[in-house]
C-alpha cells in the first residue's frame, strides 16, 4: 500500500545555523507598503556610507627586490603565483597567499623588462636590456605547495642573443610561438635559436607587444615614435598603422571582445580602440595626472587596472571615462607595471620603491568564507546602490575618494588648462569671420596624428 505523509524541515523556515530564528516571508504586494521607496533609498545611502567605512583595500607588500620592479607576469595556470622582474636583473616567483618568495631566476646581467608564461604554465620567458632571451623551466612543485624550502634559484632551458636590447616580450594564449620587441618584432619558437619572423616598421624603438586572445596571428605593437602597429603572422607585411600625439607604453587586449585593445598613453589617458576602425578612439579614460605606465584587463572584461608615474593605481571600468577606484599609500613611488589576478579578485602593483603591492579589486569586499545569509545581505546592497546611483546623494557617497594633495592640486590645475583652452577657442570663434576658423574634430579623433 502507498502511504502519503506532509514533511517539513526546519531549514526551510529557521536560520542556517543556530535555528532559532523564524524566517519572515513577506507579501509583495505595493499597496501594503506604500513608503517602499523612501525606505530603500535610506538603505541604498547607508550600503554607500558602509562601502566608505570598510574599505581597505590594501591587503600587503612583497618585499625582496633591491631595485625597482619593472615588470610583472601571471601564470594562467596557477592562480596564487606571481612572477616579478627588477632592474638590477632579478626574477622572483611569488606565492600570493603566502606573500613571500618561493623561486629565484637568477642570469640576467641588466634590468628585465619583459615577462610572459606559455600557454601550458611550464614555462617563463624573460628579456632584457642585456640583448637576451631566457626560457625557464617554472617548478610546478614550488607551486603547488609541495616544496617547503622558501628560496630556489633554477638553471635556464634556453638562452638567445639578439644584436639589441629587448623591451617587451608576451606568448601567444593559444600557441607555441611568443614575440619580442625591440629594434624590431621578433617571432620565435621554443625549439629554435634565431626568429622565426621578423617585422619591421620604420626606425623607432617597439617598447610593448601583445597577442590577440581571441586570434593568435594577430598582435599589436606601440612604438617610441608615438605608434601603435598591428602585425598577423599569417602574412609577411604590418597590416594597420596609427600615429598619436604621443607616446603609447602599454598595451592590453579585451579578453571578452578580442577587437577592442586599450592604449595607456603619456598623455595621462587611456584610450581603447577597436582594431577595425582605428581612426577614432572608442573611449577616453581620463583621470591620471602624469604618464599611464603599464595597464591591464581584468579576465571578465569589464574593467582594467592602470598604473601611472604619478604614483597611484586606478581602476576603470571597459567604457567609463573616469575611474571608479584609486589606489595610494604614503610610501608608493612611481607605478611601472599593474596586474589583475587570474580570478579578478585582486591587483598587483610594482613601484620604484622595490615592493610588489596586493590590493583587492573591490575595495570594501569582505574576504574569507561567507555565509548565505551575509552573502543575501552584501547582493541586497549592491542591487540597492545600482537602483539609487543616479541620485545625488547616493551618487555623492560612491564617487567621493580622498586624494593625496599633489595628485588633487595636479588635477586641479589641469582642469584650469582644459577650461582656458576651451574658452580661448570659443572666443576665438565668436569673433572671427564665419566659416574662417575650421572647428576641431572631438577629443577622440584628436589624439591621432595620422593613419597608415
Amino acid at each position: 500500500m502507498k502511504v502519503k505523509v506532509i514533511s517539513r524541515s526546519t531549514e526551510d523556515f529557521t536560520r542556517e545555523r543556530s535555528q532559532d530564528l523564524q524566517r519572515v516571508f513577506h507579501n509583495y504586494d505595493p499597496s501594503l507598503r506604500p513608503q517602499e521607496k523612501a525606505v530603500e533609498y535610506v538603505r541604498a545611502v547607508n550600503a554607500a556610507k558602509l562601502d566608505k567605512i570598510f574599505a581597505r583595500p590594501f591587503i600587503g607588500a612583497m618585499d625582496g627586490h633591491i631595485d625597482a620592479v619593472s615588470c610583472m607576469a601571471k601564470n594562467p595556470n596557477y592562480l596564487k603565483g606571481i612572477f616579478s622582474g627588477s632592474m638590477d636583473g632579478d626574477i622572483r616567483l611569488w606565492d600570493i597567499a603566502s606573500r613571500r618568495t618561493v623561486c629565484q631566476f637568477p642570469g640576467h646581467q641588466g634590468a628585465v623588462r619583459g615577462l610572459t608564461a606559455s600557454t601550458d604554465g611550464q614555462t617563463l620567458i624573460s628579456c632584457g636590456t642585456d640583448c637576451t632571451v631566457r626560457l625557464w623551466k617554472v617548478p610546478v612543485a614550488t607551486i603547488m605547495g609541495s616544496d617547503d624550502s622558501s628560496h630556489h634559484s633554477k638553471e635556464l632551458e634556453a638562452v638567445y642573443v639578439g644584436k639589441n636590447a629587448f623591451w617587451a616580450v608576451d606568448h601567444q594564449w593559444d600557441g607555441e610561438l611568443f614575440a619580442t620587441a625591440g629594434a624590431q618584432v621578433d617571432i620565435w619558437n621554443h625549439n629554435r635559436s634565431q626568429p622565426v619572423n621578423t617585422f619591421e616598421w620604420g626606425t623607432e624603438t617597439v617598447i610593448s607587444v601583445r597577442f590577440n586572445p581571441g586570434e593568435p596571428n594577430l598582435l599589436a605593437t606601440s612604438g617610441s615614435d608615438r605608434s601603435i602597429a598591428l602585425y598577423d603572422l599569417r602574412i609577411s607585411s604590418p597590416v594597420r598603422k596609427v600615429v598619436m600625439r604621443t607616446k603609447t607604453n602599454s598595451i592590453a587586449w579585451n579578453p571578452m571582445e578580442p577587437m577592442n585593445f586599450t592604449a595607456a598613453n603619456e598623455d595621462c589617458n587611456c584610450y581603447s580602440f577597436d582594431c577595425r576602425k582605428l581612426d577614432e578612439a572608442k573611449c577616453v579614460h581620463k583621470d591620471h595626472v602624469s604618464a599611464v605606465m603599464d595597464i591591464d584587463f581584468s579576465p571578465t572584461g569589464r574593467e582594467f587596472v592602470t598604473g601611472s608615474y604619478d604614483r597611484t593605481v586606478r581602476i576603470f571600468q571597459y567604457n567609463g571615462g573616469h575611474s571608479r577606484e584609486i589606489y595610494h599609500t604614503k610610501r608608493m613611488q612611481r607605478v611601472f607595471c599593474v596586474k589583475f589576478s587570474c580570478d579578478a579578485t585582486y591587483v598587483l602593483s610594482g613601484s620604484d620603491d622595490t615592493n610588489l603591492r596586493l590590493w583587492k579589486a573591490k575595495a570594501s569586499e569582505q574576504l574569507g568564507v561567507l555565509h548565505p545569509r551575509e552573502r543575501r545581505r552584501h547582493e541586497y546592497h549592491e542591487a540597492l546602490k545600482k537602483r539609487y546611483k543616479h541620485l545625488p546623494e547616493v551618487n555623492r557617497i560612491i564617487r567621493h575618494r580622498h586624494l593625496p594633495k599633489p595628485i588633487y592640486k595636479a588635477a586641479a590645475l589641469r582642469r584650469m588648462v582644459t577650461d582656458a583652452e576651451k574658452r580661448k577657442e570659443d572666443r576665438r570663434k565668436a569673433h572671427s569671420a564665419a566659416g574662417s576658423i575650421v572647428t576641431q574634430p572631438l577629443r577622440k579623433r584628436r589624439i591621432i596624428k595620422e593613419e597608415e
